[in-house]
């Protein structure tokens, strides 16, 4: 194995397997003509330091592992991966059959995007590639349609493909070029998935004909242990090449040592360490802290007769001096050790020490500086699975001191020796552990982490800049009002902001009197008049303002002021109090807002659809869902119960669309957004979301409308969820004998019922103890009922079933019933149908159509029928384009 420094302004470092010529020059990169015009066009810069060491054997077709920095920077292998498939014959002894000649695997969608968009913008000046992303949801029925017929690279996620293959083992047949990006997070996230497509791969490889190339690229910011077999079982004498000192070092085994002491018996814990034998010649870097330590430490070592070295800013012999004294001692037989500050290891240039010793506790800045300097006895012996390195393999040695003064940089220090698989002693762990509390106190003051209210959960919380614990001065400071929340059983919601699929600003309808809305028609009419629209001259911070949009006022907060321009305008960033909304405007539109429009207070909160997250681990809603459900749910009435409030956050568990037919005084329920969600294949069940958030909520003392709160559990919403399924709208009309007060179960309070509001089928505690009824993946869910129409004549009764390309379809008759069933895109949709009258059932039919399916009744008595149905059904109707008048001259029923 070979390392090179660059020592020239950017002080670059590089360890490498084999030796590589970089290509640090545009003009003489290993590119295809095309892509180098177009990137002289666009005046790009590179190839940076790493580029130029990774684009030679990529371009070559060779295996390569490339951890940097650069890590999350596809160009790092697209554009040397572009001009090798510009090269058709190298592809010729492949089957002649569809499927990718390069495969980009990334460990999420959004990665995945990000990668194609980039893919598609270079892929324009080669040939034909089609390239093509495929993200799919856990529905069977879409990976089986996916169709790759002449696209030659793939850019997808390994859950994502795995579907794939179950439906089109086939897909890599022709595969040529598999490229792991960011192969740390998709071997810490998929491990097992990832072995299992690169086991695939080795099986298609084994099987090709011909010499077509085969290559595996593996490209990240961090070393996994995982790797070391990638490179074993998987890969072709791969080039490797890391530009991270602190990732080269544990790819060179070089072994990490924490020695606890107190801070008085620091000098002695060091003499034991330097307790050296003739046998056991080392080169021994002593990194302190200050020039003080570097003289005391060097008068001690002196004292214990050992031989050492000194190097700081005020040493009289310079670092040419120093470096000629360094070779000279071990060359002699006798140990070589060097006393430094950190500042002087740069000028030194050493790289062949054996042990570094961290007399001063490292930052993370000097830490990977000083294991540099042992750079040249890396001694890389890669680990098969999990087995131990012997240990007289292990060249190199870091011994970091640690003392109960060593608390400053100890939890970055602790994360890279886990990182590294090194032993960690309790006292570091302890260290580290005060050092992320008070770092946790000191975000005190930030919002609650979106993951941790959206999802239950924080996965990279070590990181995440915002707050994991509640903060009562902060997330009570705005409290609800009491009266917002009328009913825990029963709020109806006006969501306004999409956020995601499961997170929206918006406003809780009252039932009764609706303050909001007589507020908001009192604001309209009063700046309609033009002499009340009052401009602000002095914008203030936190201040409430009127700002008209069109003819709708709204009462607006400002939130940040910047600096005025010339003309005396700046831009303002306001929020939306009513709405949630944030956004910015010019401060003159900005209008006086007497005081009687700012008494009601506001009314915005922020909403959280529970038990649901995304699928394959992700963290982010895929825009598709949040798409979709947006498009669905913005603007319209929903029911829903909450399960947990704080301060202005409420969750909620279910939430349905429902719309009102005010003269018939019902409401139907159209879908619940938690179904919507699965039923897209995207989402998947996450049945500790509640738990967590009360969990978390432990602290929060209880109010009055919120009182044990974890009475609400999963089986509590099932009920409605069940009932508003958006396979299965139901409605039901309001009850005359209605009682006008309800008790909530969880505090005793009575509230005021609303005959008009809400459908109490769906929410009383017998129907909420039914069956949960959906699943996390969309086959499993329940079924759809299809929209039906239908039109007479003496003889027969034809119902037309709106479905799209029924599949498995059936139909059953009886005298006095037809049940069908068929599978359309992915959903079940049944019909059970009672009939008004009697039919012959064996004369019956049913004829499934592109669009439709015709299913005729043929009466047992001729004559009309007054109705089709002996109970009201929402789905079914006249179809009024068929119907003849004179047939009969009654009115009929719609169902």
């Amino acid at each position: 194995f070979q390392s090179f420094q660059n020592c020239g302004e950017e002080k670059n470092f590089v360890f490498l397997s084999k030796k590589i010529e970089p290509s640090s020059v545009l003009d003489t990169a290993p590119l295809s003509d095309g892509l180098k015009k177009e990137l002289a066009r666009n005046k790009f810069a590179g190839p940076t330091f790493t580029e130029s060491y990774c684009w030679p054997p990529v371009a070559q077709g060779c295996d390569v592992v490339a951890i940097s920095d650069q890590g999350k920077d596809p160009l790092l292998y697209i554009l040397p991966v572009l001009t090798l498939l510009q090269s058709e014959s190298a592809y010729q002894a492949l089957p002649k059959m569809s499927g990718p000649l390069a495969l980009i695997l990334c460990p999420g969608w959004k990665k995945a995007q990000l990668v194609f968009d980039i893919l598609k913008t270079h892929a324009r000046r080669c040939r034909h590639l089609h390239p093509m992303l495929i993200i799919l949801g856990q529905n069977k029925e879409a990976a089986s349609q996916v169709e790759i017929r002449g696209c030659e690279v793939v850019v997808t996620t390994p859950y994502n493909l795995l579907r794939l293959l179950q439906c089109n083992t086939w897909l890599l047949c022709r595969l040529c070029h598999l490229v792991l990006d960011e192969v740390e997070v998709l071997f810490s996230d998929t491990a097992g998935q990832i072995l299992t497509i690169l086991d695939f791969y080795k099986k298609v490889t084994a099987q090709a004909r011909g010499n077509a190339p085969h290559q595996i690229i593996a490209v990240g910011t961090q070393w996994n242990k995982h790797i070391a077999p990638l490179i074993e079982e998987f890969m072709n004498d791969p080039y490797v090449v890391i530009t991270v000192i602190e990732e080269a070092a544990i790819f060179g085994n070089v072994q990490q040592v924490v020695q606890p002491c107190m801070n008085s018996s620091k000098t002695a814990e060091l003499l034991k360490i330097l307790d050296f034998t003739q046998r056991n010649l080392q080169k021994v870097l002593i990194f302190t802290g200050s020039v003080a330590e570097v003289e005391m430490i060097h008068k001690a070592l002196k004292s214990n007769s050992i031989v050492s070295l000194k190097k700081h800013k005020e040493s009289k012999c310079n670092a040419q001096c120093v470096l000629e004294q360094w070779r000279k001692m071990h060359s002699s037989g006798t140990p070589a050790v060097l006393v430094l500050t950190d500042d002087c290891l740069q000028p030194l240039g050493i790289t062949d020490a054996t042990c570094v010793i961290h007399f001063s506790f490292p930052s993370p800045e000097v830490f990977g500086q000083r294991l540099q300097s042992t750079a040249d006895n890396f001694c890389a012996v890669v680990k098969v699975g999990d087995s131990a390195v012997d240990q007289e393999h292990t060249k190199a040695k870091s011994i970091i001191l640690l003392t109960e003064n060593s608390s400053c940089h100890a939890p970055e220090i602790l994360h890279y020796l886990k990182h590294a698989e090194a032993e960690i002693p309790e006292e570091l762990q302890d260290l580290a552990s005060g050092v992320w509390q008070s770092e946790q106190d000191e975000k005190f003051s930030r919002p609650l982490c979106a993951f941790l209210k959206t999802f239950g959960i924080c996965k990279n919380r070590t990181v995440c800049p915002d707050r994991h614990e509640v903060n009562l001065s902060v997330d009570m400071a705005q409290n609800f009002a009491d009266e917002m929340i009328e009913t825990l059983e029963r709020v109806t919601i006006l969501p306004l902001v999409i956020v995601h699929a499961t997170n929206y600003f918006g406003r809780i309808v009252k039932t009764q009197k609706d303050q909001y809305r007589v507020l908001a028609e009192e604001m309209n009419d009063y700046f309609k008049v033009p002499g009340h629209r009052i401009s602000v001259k002095t914008v203030e911070k936190s201040v409430f303002y009127g700002l008209r949009e069109g003819a709708i006022c709204h009462r607006v907060q400002v939130v940040e002021t910047p600096a005025k321009d010339e003309d005396n305008v700046s831009k303002v960033k306001v929020k939306c109090i009513d709405e949630g909304r944030t956004s910015q405007v010019n401060s003159d539109q900005l209008l006086h807002l007497p005081a009687r429009f700012q008494s009601l207070p506001p009314q915005a909160v922020e909403i959280v659809v529970c038990r649901v997250k995304p699928i394959d681990n992700e963290v982010e809603w895929n825009p598709k869902v949040t798409g979709h459900i947006g498009h669905k749910i913005k603007g319209r009435l929903h029911h829903a119960k909450v399960v947990h409030t704080l301060g202005r956050t409420v969750w909620v568990d279910p939430m349905v669309g429902v719309t009102n037919i005010p003269t018939m005084k019902i409401w139907i329920n159209e879908y619940s957004i938690r179904s919507e969600i699965l039923s897209t294949g995207l989402g998947t069940d996450n049945p500790e979301h509640i738990a967590e958030i009360q969990k978390l909520c432990r602290q929060v003392p209880v109010l009055d409308h919120a009182e044990n709160l974890e009475h609400f559990t999963e089986e509590d919403t099932a009920g409605l969820e069940e009932a508003s399924s958006p396979q299965e709208t139901s409605m039901q009309e309001n009850s005359a004998e209605s009682s006008n007060t309800s008790a909530s179960p969880s505090s005793g309070k009575t509230f005021p019922s609303f005959p008009e509001m809400f459908l109490d089928a769906l929410f009383l505690d017998d129907v909420a103890q039914t069956e949960e009824a959906e699943d996390s993946t969309v086959h499993q869910q329940k079924s759809c009922h299809p929209q039906i129409k239908w039109f007479q004549d003496n003889e027969t009764v034809t119902l037309k079933v709106q479905i799209l390309r029924a599949a498995d379809s059936k139909c059953k008759f009886s005298k006095e019933e037809v049940a069908f069933s068929a599978y359309s895109e992915g959903k079940l949709y049944v019909a059970d149908l009672e009939l008004y009258q009697s039919i012959i059932a064996e004369k019956s039919t049913c004829v499934i159509k592109d669009t439709e399916a015709v299913i005729l009744l043929v009466k047992e008595k001729k004559g009309a029928w007054y109705k089709l149905l002996k109970n009201k059904n929402v789905h079914v109707s006249l179809d009024f384009e068929h119907w003849e008048e004179s047939e009969d001259e009654r009115p009929f029923k719609v169902g």
